[in-house]
């Protein structure tokens, strides 16, 4: 079957969009959907341990996201800017890409000021709304970023539409997150608790880590119909030996599943992936796009949440279950008043 970008749209009005997690986190809804049965079932988050078995592997991203917003001054003209933090490219320089606003009024050489704490300045142009900027801090590099936590905000997803708080430091984070370089939360995550893990744990089941720093271009709309022709933004990502193996061990028993936890680990783990359908350690980035028919090759069940229509996340969770089969689950959401997209609730497709 092809698909074309008219086959995953739907009209967001319908939709119950948080703009904050519930609490506890495991309180959500999930949605469970079984593709050998076509069955649907609905739980909360907490009950997925009904559903995974000892010797089960769930696959996290331990990526971690950091306040990425910064509001500040113009040299000369104190004109009020914003600049968005997307990537770092040279550490021992201090050089960012970034995105600034307002773009028109802000060219190379101009110094950008963020209150006491910090200065930068723009030394190239990118994009129309891209720079890049280099930070004139002398100091290590840890102790720029503790200057960012302290005047940044956490960078949430543009169809969330009030300003970031203090809290959403926390609020817009996995418990898993450790590795910092992430400008969006690997946001399936988001549903456990520290309690429901160590549940898990004792039941058997494994977690292990794999990072991938999502970049904004998880929230970037797929702008041609023909799904072939479009391409993803990069993101580095690692997966060490360690987790490698135990995933191995787990695709080479005949009772246990390979569960990816959100679609940054099945991109990682798809990413990884050897001639002989195992899984290889390394590092470096991806931009692989996952839509129906993919032939996936390691992951064996997906715990996701439900995503934007036209969106690269939606499409890979369709490829997955099933484009009919998660069509009818988005339907049967919608009906039951599920919570949509990085606040809201859950599917766990077996």
């Amino acid at each position: 079957m092809k698909m074309k970008l008219t086959d995953f749209k739907f009209e967001i009005e319908e939709f119950n969009v948080p703009d904050k997690p519930v609490e506890p986190r495991d309180a959500a809804n999930l949605m469970v959907l079984n593709r050998e049965d076509q069955s649907i079932k609905h739980e909360t988050f907490a009950d997925i341990h009904k559903y995974l078995n000892e010797g089960d592997v769930i696959v996290y991203n331990n990526t971690k996201v950091f306040p990425a917003k910064l509001k500040g001054k113009k040299e000369k003209t104190e004109a009020d800017i914003e600049v968005f933090l997307l990537r770092e490219l040279q550490p021992e320089n201090m050089l960012w890409d970034v995105l600034v606003e307002p773009a028109r009024k802000i060219r190379i050489g101009n110094k950008l000021y963020f209150g006491e704490e910090l200065m930068a300045e723009v030394v190239d142009n990118t994009t129309s709304r891209g720079r890049t900027i280099r930070f004139l801090f002398d100091g290590p590099n840890e102790e720029l970023y503790r200057r960012l936590d302290i005047i940044g905000d956490m960078p949430l997803p543009p169809y969330i539409e009030r300003e970031p708080e203090e809290i959403d430091k926390n609020r817009y984070q996995t418990i898993f997150a450790k590795e910092r370089g992430a400008v969006a939360a690997p946001t399936a995550g988001m549903h456990f608790t520290e309690e429901l893990v160590e549940k898990l744990k004792k039941k058997g089941v494994d977690f292990v880590p794999v990072t991938l720093h999502i970049g904004w271009g998880t929230f970037r709309n797929v702008e041609v119909e023909d799904l072939t022709k479009h391409r993803m933004d990069s993101e580095n990502y690692y997966i060490s030996k360690e987790s490698s193996d135990r995933i191995n061990k787990a695709l080479k028993s005949k009772k246990n599943k390979v569960v990816a936890c959100g679609t940054s680990a099945v991109r990682v783990i798809e990413t990884s992936v050897m001639a002989s359908g195992m899984s290889k350690p390394g590092t470096g980035w991806t931009d692989k796009f996952i839509y129906p028919d993919y032939p996936f090759k390691i992951t064996e069940a997906l715990i996701t949440n439900f995503h934007r229509p036209e969106s690269t996340l939606l499409m890979l969770a369709a490829a997955f279950a099933g484009f009919e089969f998660n069509k009818r689950a988005y339907k049967e959401a919608v009906k039951k008043d599920y919570r949509f997209f990085s606040f809201g609730d859950a599917m766990l497709i077996l």
